[in-house]
């Protein structure tokens, strides 16, 4: 099997990055395990290191309501040194999970299925970047690497939900769904990516067979996910001394949100200024509006499914309860993919600006708020506003494209010809 020089020397190039930041900057680490930005209630590494604390001393993390993560985080990080002594072997960790992350990123881009899929080929599949380009765009995004620092548990969900993709467009339609279960088990949130992935699956086995039942292979594969998922649940059942008590503090706090330490998200504020009378109601809201985009945009892209899931994980970035700079960077580390379509873009300059602003701004007006006394939380609100916008402008930038490039085919004539709403 030949060794391709410019990915080694890409991964090469990343450990170093990561391992001279561990090494030379000791106190990084710390510094950014603090940062709203990159650690949420949800995903905070030092929460997960007092969860393990309590864990090693048969006393139930979950009791305190501090830690909300996954139970079986608890024995995998059992097993490491303590990271305030001994932080190489969990520092190594996180690279080879980055690394992983963009293995699989590197097999999408491969597999083509961003420009051509069953029901659709771009007329602009000839312009695109290398796959190793999109892995250097993954693994050397500052976004990727703070968040490696950080060492927040959303990387594993991440991995998961790479694999996932990757197993799709590969044909390896089970361990799709046994990845996915893994992803959705740590996080929630990307069980909605079961609808598209599951479109992927199937349009990936209807080019290499004609006689599939839609109804059974839909079917036979979300049973499997809900299985796997089932599976996960019962083994943490029993890691947790047959408790089920684990499920109101991980599952429960993302969706009743009880816990509104200040993030980039929406949510943290709303909920803060919300009277208790309308708490319900508008988490309901809130929630529906999420999964609205699910059936919408599956439909609508029913051709690219792959599609689909990357907006959707651009969405998942911007309205989910507790997101973080690695929710956007997993939505940034996909859109190369679609190169094919960056010139059909109208807003890349804007959008690009407006997140470079907020990333910037962003620590500066926090500490403004926590640590000078100077401003108010309406500071760092604002500027999560910013990014928010940024991010939807991006989304929804990248939407149009897709959909010209899709209306292009279907009217050849209009071809480079502008817009106008009527």
């Amino acid at each position: 099997m030949a060794v391709d020089r410019r990915k080694v020397a890409l991964f090469g190039a990343a450990v170093a990055v990561r391992l001279l930041l561990f090494t030379v900057f000791p106190s990084l680490p710390d510094l950014l395990t603090a940062r709203v930005e990159l650690s949420t209630p949800v995903t905070s590494f030092k929460r997960l290191q007092e969860g393990v604390f309590l864990y090693s001393r048969n006393v139930s993390p979950y009791d305190g309501g501090i830690f909300h993560q996954a139970p079986l985080l608890l024995p995998l990080f059992a097993l490491f040194p303590r990271a305030s002594t001994s932080p190489l072997a969990t520092n190594v960790l996180y690279i080879l999970v980055d690394l992983l992350s963009a293995n699989a990123l590197i097999a999408i881009a491969d597999s083509g299925a961003s420009r051509s899929s069953r029901l659709f080929t771009s007329p602009r599949q000839d312009i695109k970047w290398s796959s190793v380009a999109v892995g250097a765009a993954f693994l050397l995004n500052p976004f990727t690497v703070a968040t490696c620092i950080a060492r927040p548990t959303s990387v594993f969900t991440n991995c998961a939900t790479l694999y996932a993709i990757d197993k799709a467009v590969s044909g390896q339609y089970i361990t799709s769904m046994l990845a996915l279960s893994v992803a959705s088990y740590l996080s929630l949130y990307p069980a909605l990516l079961l609808p598209p992935l599951l479109l992927l699956c199937f349009d990936r086995q209807m080019k290499s067979s004609n006689s599939i039942v839609p109804s059974k292979f839909l079917i036979k594969h979300s049973s499997i996910a809900a299985a796997a998922t089932s599976g996960l649940l019962y083994l943490s059942y029993l890691v947790t001394g047959f408790s089920w008590e684990f499920i109101p503090s991980t599952y429960g706090v993302q969706l009743l949100l009880p816990d509104l330490t200040p993030n980039v998200g929406l949510w943290w504020y709303f909920f803060i200024e919300m009277f208790d009378s309308f708490r319900e109601f508008f988490l309901g809201v809130f929630w529906l509006h999420l999964a609205g985009y699910v059936g919408g945009l599956t439909v609508r892209l029913r051709s690219q499914p792959l599609f689909v899931i990357t907006t959707l994980l651009g969405i998942f970035a911007v309205f989910q309860p507790y997101p973080s700079i690695s929710d956007t960077s997993l939505y940034l580390s996909l859109l190369p993919l679609y190169r094919h379509v960056f010139p059909l873009m109208r807003y890349t300059f804007l959008s690009s600006s407006a997140l470079l602003y907020a990333t910037l701004l962003g620590p500066a007006f926090y500490y403004l708020w926590i640590y000078a006394g100077s401003g108010n939380a309406n500071f760092f609100y604002a500027i999560t506003l910013v990014w928010s916008l940024a991010l939807s402008v991006l989304i929804s930038d990248s939407l149009f494209a897709v959909l010209r490039d899709q209306w292009e085919v279907e009217r050849p004539e209009m071809e480079g010809k502008e817009i106008r709403q009527i």
